[in-house]
């Protein structure tokens, strides 16, 4: 996604007010973006949180400032500064971390970035974006952007089968129907699923949606998807996440709330930081049962 992120930034830089920041980061993706801004492209060092608070003050002083690094110096390295100085003051930073997930497998537990937008959402006034698919990085800039409050974009990679048409954006979608459960997935990951939930027949295929910008309390599910919960066919949650603080924990608590009743409630999601082998994000997503033959597994696990 960061061509199509350095893309959308070099539309948005033409702003004279915007400026954006980068921890070290973003070689051989973010020159066009370095070349369009100048001055206003800011290479801060290996200094996260300097970075931070000195986008804090760009904001405070009424400029459009963006924060760049991989996801977990993005968010865990400069946490009390995102706190402090973003959050506390309601400024309108926008901070972009590369990688989420396990996205940056090989490197160990210390990049994993599986507990992000849980930690984030925990301080007021944040918002998450989790764009699925490369073609929605233009939107949730647009979105994030014109938001007059912080906001935290979590990068991944587009995953989409072959010839996959992706629906125009919107935060919640619904990909595929079927008479099965509902399965609703945060971010790039349901690209993984897409092929063999559609594979399914009829009768077991699920009603597949992605969700890609949290907390729910601004981003309340629709209609259908609301329907297909009190239908009491069950629910699957799946996101490369910790249990705590994710799309799961969000959902089960709307539900309560709301009195919805779905039936079986399953929730999949990133086990652990530490396993005993390294490996790639998809190697580290199988250990967790986050691949295809565990989510089809859950999903056929109270059909019979």
């Amino acid at each position: 996604m960061r061509k199509q992120l350095c893309d959308a930034l070099v539309a948005r830089s033409r702003r004279p007010d915007m400026v954006f920041l980068t921890g070290d980061l973003g070689f051989m993706a973010l020159e066009p973006l370095q070349d369009a801004m100048n001055d206003r492209f800011i290479n801060a060092g290996v200094a996260e949180q300097n970075m931070v608070s000195v986008a804090a003050a760009m904001a405070r002083e009424g400029l459009d400032a963006w924060v760049y690094s991989i996801a977990p110096f993005c968010y865990a390295r400069p946490f009390e500064q995102i706190r402090n100085d973003v959050a506390f003051h309601n400024l309108p930073v926008k901070l972009i971390g590369n990688g989420g997930g396990y996205g940056y497998g090989v490197m160990g537990p210390t990049h994993h970035a599986i507990e992000d937008y849980g930690v984030l959402l925990s301080l007021p006034n944040m918002s998450a974006f989790i764009p699925a698919f490369d073609e929605d990085v233009e939107a949730v800039l647009d979105r994030a952007g014109g938001a007059q409050k912080p906001a935290y974009i979590r990068l991944g990679r587009g995953e989409i089968p072959k010839g996959y048409a992706v629906p125009t954006y919107a935060p919640w979608r619904q990909l595929l129907q079927g008479d099965g459960k509902t399965v609703v997935v945060a971010g790039p990951l349901v690209g993984t699923y897409l092929a063999a939930l559609e594979a399914l027949p009829q009768s077991s295929r699920p009603n597949l949606w992605v969700v890609t910008e949290l907390p729910l309390d601004g981003n309340s599910p629709p209609p259908e998807f609301i329907a297909q919960l009190a239908s009491g066919r069950g629910v699957c949650v799946v996101e490369e996440h910790v249990r705590r603080g994710g799309l799961g924990a969000e959902l089960a608590l709307f539900m309560l709330g709301k009195g919805i009743h779905p039936g079986a409630f399953q929730h999949l999601y990133a086990r652990a930081h530490h396993y005993a082998s390294y490996g790639s994000q998809n190697f580290l997503r199988a250990q967790s049962g986050l691949d295809v033959p565990s989510l089809l597994a859950a999903l056929s696990k109270h059909d019979s």
